[in-house]
Parts: structure tokens; sequence; C-alpha cells
């Protein structure tokens, strides 16, 4: 039986780069990855600068386009707004060849990629013994990085408090006179459907477009309808060929808990995606990173990982996103509000979530209280 002192679950960005910092300092990693890569991955592929510039290498190899100027549009009061920046605001990537990348950069220090390895099960213990469909695995220590549905978090006991919301894209071929017409800008469309947006994203031959639900709980809604109403509002009559994929994004993290049984959560299985945009590779990348530190500063030590990682998450991601759940409620559910502010403040807004893009900015820690001072500062000028 093969063993190590950490298995990472999953070969996406997070766990990939999981992986990678954790070879980097000394401790012994395998990658158990369910399918064989380059594989591909339901994802928009919008790698916001602030993920990109903390990458430990560079990814323009598999970069397919670079935004430097994105497009919102507020359809039902006529609004666009655009921001521009000087470095790629959005990095356009597919999944199947980035997720490779950070793997293969892993294997060059020392990681161990096992493929086509589905993990039935796990005995849990003072060391992990991982049942795969190719044999077990023993490691101290998991790291879940098996993404929405998680399987390894259902096995280690986590009930599910996250929020997940339903997401559907396709991947277009469209005539070249569309393509041209729309692949100048990265484009979001709010109110393109109830509770969520719509978004175009240009990839180097084709197009992603999608429509997302961002608020759980809400009356059933046909994706499908409103998927066929937004591409007529991108003036889109002639589809070339077209893959459908429907996903789900957790955009609010786990409520108890991410480390129990010696296994640490991150990514989509912990619930880090941005609950206001629902841009999630970043985060998933942060949080890989963050969860392998733990393990190298506890000196692979259980308790103390366990209690490091908590205490790197409570100060970097976990704030950001209980600040995000609550920005999400007011603007994808308190249309009124959100209209009123983004009549008077709307550029300055946009500006606001660019500079979140590009990791300049956080978004406020009372987010309550600045959203009423405008209002208030609205209604007295007004």
């Amino acid at each position: 039986m093969k063993t190590f002192d950490v298995a990472v679950i999953g070969s996406g960005p997070s766990g990939a780069s999981a992986a990678l910092e954790l070879a980097k300092n000394g401790i012994s990693t395998v990658i158990i990855e369910k399918e064989t890569l380059p594989r591909y991955k339901v994802c928009g592929g919008g790698f916001v600068y602030r993920g990109r510039k903390n990458m430990p290498f560079d990814v323009s190899s598999v970069v397919e386009r670079e935004f430097y100027e994105v497009d919102t549009y507020f359809s039902k009061k006529k609004i666009k707004l655009t921001s521009k920046r000087e470095q790629p605001i959005v990095s356009m990537i597919m999944r199947d060849a980035f997720d490779n990348l950070i793997v293969e950069k892993s294997k060059e220090h020392g990681v161990t990629l096992l493929q086509n390895h589905k993990v039935e099960g796990v005995t849990f213990g003072e060391n992990q013994i991982i049942h795969t469909s190719q044999g077990d695995v023993q490691a101290k220590f998991i790291i879940a990085a098996d993404g929405a549905l998680s399987p390894v978090a259902k096995m280690a006991g986590w009930e599910d408090t996250r929020s997940v919301i339903p997401a559907l894209e396709y991947e277009l071929e469209v005539p070249q006179e569309d393509f041209d017409r729309l692949s100048k800008s990265v484009r979001f469309d709010i109110d393109a459907i109830p509770y969520g947006y719509g978004w175009c994203f240009p990839k180097k031959n084709h197009l992603s477009v999608g429509v997302g639900i961002f608020l759980k709980n809400k009356k059933k809604i046909n994706l499908k309808e409103h998927y066929a109403e937004y591409l007529k509002e991108l003036g889109i009559t002639t589809i070339l060929k077209e893959d459908a994929h429907g996903f789900v994004i957790p955009v609010a993290p786990r409520t108890d808990k991410f480390v129990q049984k010696n296994v640490f959560l991150i990514g989509d299985a912990a619930g880090f995606a941005d609950p206001v945009t629902a841009e999630g590779i970043s985060n998933a990348i942060y949080s890989g990173v963050l969860a392998a530190q733990a393990i190298v500063e506890a000196n692979k030590d259980a308790d103390q990982a366990a209690k490091l990682y908590n205490d790197k998450l409570e100060t970097t991601i976990l704030p950001e996103l209980r600040t995000g759940v609550k920005l999400a409620k007011v603007f994808y559910e308190q249309e009124t509000i959100r209209n009123i502010l983004v009549k008077k403040y709307g550029q300055s807004l946009c500006e606001a979530m660019t500079d979140i893009f590009m990791g300049e900015r956080t978004y406020p820690k009372d987010p309550k209280a600045s959203i009423k001072k405008r209002i208030k500062n609205y209604v007295f000028e007004w």
C-alpha cells in the first residue's frame, strides 16, 4: 500500500495548488484523481487578477484571452457600466489545460499523481486509509478538493450547511460576425435571470454563455428559458455548435467547521466561491495554499494544523465571504434598493467591484451601514 503524509483528493486548482505548496516544503503528497488528465471541467473559466497575480509561476501559456475591460449591464434600467484597468481584470482559461498545468508543476516538485483512482471510501484513524478503485492509499492527512458535491466531505461526516446555487452554461460556436462583436470584452447582464445574472465570456474560438441564480431557496426558475431569452439579448440567432453543462456553485461557506478526522476542506468543498459574483478559482487556490501551509507550519501535528488552518481562514477568506453573503442578499433580492444605488453610484460601485477583482480592496466590513449611508445621501440630495 502506498503511503504519504498528505493525500489530496481532486486535481482542480485548489487541490493541485495545495499539493504544490506541500511538496515545495518537503511533505510527501499524492493527488488522487478519478479521471485522466487533462479532463474537461465545467467552469466559466474567468480567472480574476487577484488570483493570477498570486500564482507562484507564469500561467500565460494556458490563458486563451485577456480582458482589460469589463461591461456590466442592468437590463431593466438600460444601464451599462464599464471598468478598465492596465492589468488584465479577467483572464480566460479552459480548465483542462489550466488544472493540468498546476498538476504538472506539482509533479516537478515530487508530487505523485494517481489517475483513474475513484475514491470509494475512507477508513478513518490515526492514519487514513483511502479506498480507491485501484487499491488503497494511506495518508495522515486528507485534503478534500473534490468540488461542490465533495463525496469525501460526506464520508467524513459533514452535513451540508453551504448555500449551493444552480447555473447553466453553454460552450457556443457562433458565426464570425457575432464572435467578433461579442469577443471585445467580458460581459455581465444583471437581471438576465431573476436573483442572478447572465454572462458572456469570450474564449479563444468560442463563447461561454450562461445564467445562474445567486440566492438559495427561491421559487423554481427555468434556467433554460432564461438562457434562451439571454441569447436574444446578446443578439445570437445562429448557433453553429453548442455543448450544455449544468452545475452547482457553493456561494456561502460551511457554518460548522472545515477540519475533522484529519480531513481539510478547501475550494468548493468548503464553500469558498464569492457570494456576489460566484467566482471561485482565486479562493480555491488560496484555500489550498492555506491548508498546506497549516500542515507545514504545524510540523504535521494534526491538532495544531487544524487550528492553524481555521485561524488563517478567519483572518483571510471567511470575513470576506460573510460580508459577501450579506451583499448578495441586497444585490439580488432587494432590487429597488440596488437600483437606487446603481442609478446614483453605479460607476463608483463598478470600480469598487473591479478593485476587488484586482485584489486591491475587500468588501466593506459593515455593508449594511455603507448601504444605508449611500441611500440617505441619495434621498437628501434628491
